[in-house]
């Protein structure tokens, strides 16, 4: 028994004396320096950056027109295909018109008949007023045939009232466009009865210019409506997966506020000469107020924190520091710091996640 104790005693004081001897090497030790973080940086500058706003907006056709027939009868001839391009004045449809045009040779047989008989009562109230000087006739048979040579002439006016309307009538049976523009479907075809004024036969659009139709919160209006009256506002409609835009001036701002939504809805007029936008298209809109300076940095090097904004800073000797920024705009791929950044200064674009305030960093690259 004694034996074994002395031998767990040995045991215990070699043990206390390597962990004694361990703890002395270890404080002699010198702390180690934690390794530098690899980043990216990039170098914030100061630039002209234009002040814009940006909606999503549709194009919508410069005019539109609803082609309706204004007489009854048959279609006799179509003078476009549908989908065509059309110019002011060309031929559209033929209606046929042999009815109308009985009816004008009608109306002026008629027009002939009674200027025939307003001329001869005419004639005789000429007579009838020598005769009546003269005193061989009554006064009362005068005025009676005066009566009658008006009446005559009254009756003429009407029938050639009616003459006028029938050619007009008859000019509805050649129908031509009204606009150069596009034709959209073709809804009636040779040999079809059309009904006056209720037969829809096309609807042309003008695209060529072309509006662009869009809305923007109300706050806003008063930039825009200031921008406005100094000059033209520029604005660019992008088609989605497309860099190239079409470029008109703002030429519509509407006269209310939309209480439903709190938006105001403006209109940009576009050339769109190579016809790439087209009525009911979604387009991306960039409305360019002016320009003004401004500090830029990469917009994926601004991290959102509990306390807002922020970005890391290079400090002389590779480390960085946490610097709180105000940003309100982007431009391009970039953000505009309005407060916390001074031009030359070297801000962290990639490996953010592994710093710390006062961390060290190697740079790996500039951009």
């Amino acid at each position: 028994m004694g034996k074994k104790f002395l031998y767990l005693f040995v045991i215990a004081f070699g043990w206390l004396v390597l962990v004694d001897v361990g703890c002395s090497r270890q404080g002699r030790e010198k702390p180690r320096t934690p390794p530098s973080v690899p980043v990216t940086v990039s170098t914030a500058v100061r630039q002209t950056v234009p002040l814009q706003i940006r909606a999503v907006g549709t194009a919508e056709a410069f005019a539109t027109v609803t082609v309706r027939s204004n007489v009854t009868g048959e279609v006799t001839r179509v003078g476009f295909r549908e989908g065509q391009d059309v110019k002011e004045g060309q031929f559209l449809f033929g209606i046929d018109c042999r009815d109308l045009e009985a009816a004008l040779r009608q109306a002026e047989a008629n027009l002939a008949r009674d200027e025939a008989l307003s001329r001869n009562a005419e004639e005789d109230a000429t007579r009838f007023r020598y005769l009546a000087e003269k005193g061989y006739v009554a006064q009362q048979q005068y005025d009676q045939v005066r009566t009658n040579a008006e009446s005559a002439r009254a009756v003429a006016a009407a029938s050639r009232a009616v003459v006028d309307n029938t050619k007009v009538r008859l000019g509805y049976c050649t129908i031509r466009s009204p606009l150069s523009g596009r034709a959209g479907d073709l809804k009636v075809d040779r040999g079809n009865l059309v009904k006056e004024n209720d037969s829809v036969l096309v609807t042309i659009n003008r695209i060529t210019p072309i509006y662009v139709a869009f809305a923007v919160p109300e706050k806003y209006l008063p930039e825009i409506k200031r921008y406005w009256a100094g000059g033209k506002l520029r604005v660019e409609a992008y088609i989605p997966n497309d860099p190239f835009p079409e470029v008109g001036f703002l030429t519509f701002i509407d006269n209310r506020v939309d209480n439903a939504t709190g938006t105001i809805g403006l209109k940009a007029t576009l050339q769109n000469q190579k016809k790439r936008l087209w009525p009911g298209q979604f387009l991306n809109v960039v409305v360019t107020l002016t320009e003004k300076p401004g500090i830029l940095v990469p917009t994926r090097s601004v991290l959102t924190g509990q306390k807002g904004t922020y970005v890391f800073v290079v400090k002389p000797g590779d480390t960085v520091e946490i610097r709180p920024v105000e940003t309100t705009r982007t431009y391009q791929d970039k953000s505009v710091i309005d407060k916390g950044l001074e031009p030359g200064e070297r801000v962290v674009l990639d490996g953010q996640l592994r710093l710390v305030d006062g961390a060290r960093v190697s740079i790996k690259g500039t951009q």
